[in-house]
């Protein structure tokens, strides 16, 4: 397992280069000049302002040389200069990043909660009206485009019922919990200001689930297909035999089995909750990851654009080095 982890670790180190390159390149040939966006009209008709600006954010240098002094400046930690913003980039990310680490960590739980029971539930009475309500629930998940969820979502429960509270981490009114992590959960647990938690924990519900219904869908269909596989199984049918209860034969032999594709598609499915919630986080006026990258993007932020990529791209390595690394628990196979 340690030169597994080794080698996993310098291939990663390898992508993650690659991918430094990708988004450099991309980023470089996009069409449109960030600095001229940023000028205004009456600004960038002066060429020595043009040019000024040029040579502040490294334009006028070749290529090249750009993308060694950004390879420079990230090894020592370094992701450059927001045009938008004219702060770090780093610094950006830490602001919004546990924003959107919050929404997507109760976003895949509920994933998790949903998900795999009712896709356990729809294999074990196959055929039944359980399996033709998880198939309706995940069809609905996956065909629904989020922007229209999340604005039904918000019409029903908040503009029509009211029981939701309104977009936002928490009320206009109420103070932001002052602490280490930028969670609000956990910073108001920390301080036990109830009030506060119950608050943010309310304004999650709405975009946790509006988040989350996509990947629900996935998670129950894939987690039905394998336990439909693995309790078509010879253990199984031996386990039968034997005069093993049903549900220690679903829950201690079968599901175990089906559990590696599951989480699969669960890690990859974290990652893109990290990843893709550019929509969701616009709707519900979230300050996370997904308005930031919307507005750098629309601004032509590229060094935020290139930060906010590489973030991203190493999000994706380390869970998928943790999915294979949890391969070798669920199943002993895999360690031999």
């Amino acid at each position: 397992m340690p030169r597994y982890i080794a080698t996993r670790l310098l291939a990663a180190a390898v992508m993650a280069l690659l991918a430094s390159l990708v988004v450099f390149l991309i980023s470089a040939l996009v069409p449109g000049d960030p600095v001229l966006a940023q000028l205004g009209d009456i600004a960038a008709s002066n060429p020595a302002t043009v040019a000024e600006w040029r040579a502040k954010w490294g334009l006028d240098l070749p290529l090249w040389e750009r993308y060694g002094i950004f390879l420079n400046g990230l090894a020592h930690g370094d992701l450059g200069i927001s045009i938008a913003t004219r702060r770090p980039v780093l610094d950006d990310i830490a602001q919004y990043a546990p924003a959107t680490l919050e929404l997507a960590t109760v976003s895949f739980l509920l994933t998790l909660l949903v998900g795999i029971p009712l896709g356990i539930a729809a294999a074990v009475w196959r055929d039944s009206w359980v399996d033709s309500l998880a198939r309706a629930i995940s069809l609905l998940g996956v065909s629904a485009p989020t922007f229209w969820l999340a604005f039904i979502m918000l019409a029903i429960f908040y503009g029509g019922l009211e029981w939701a509270p309104g977009p936002g981490r928490m009320d206009p009114i109420a103070f932001p919990p002052e602490g280490p992590t930028g969670l609000f959960l956990v910073d108001t647990l920390l301080a036990r200001d109830w009030e506060g938690f119950w608050d943010s924990a309310a304004h999650l519900v709405l975009p946790s689930i509006v988040l989350a219904a996509a990947t629900i869908g996935l998670i129950t269909r894939t987690t039905r297909a394998a336990m439909l596989d693995s309790l078509g199984q010879d253990y199984v049918r031996v386990s039968r035999a034997k005069g093993l209860r049903e549900r220690a034969i679903v829950l201690r032999h079968a599901l175990p089995n089906a559990l590696v594709p599951v989480v699969t598609l669960g890690g990859l499915a974290f990652a893109n909750l990290l990843a893709g919630a550019v929509m969701t986080e616009t709707v519900f006026a979230w300050p996370g990851l997904g308005r930031y990258t919307f507005r750098s993007a629309a601004a032509l932020d590229f060094p935020a654009i290139m930060g906010i990529t590489l973030v991203v791209s190493a999000t994706y390595l380390l869970v998928n080095l943790l999915v294979d690394l949890s391969y070798a628990a669920l199943d002993p196979r895999v360690r031999r």
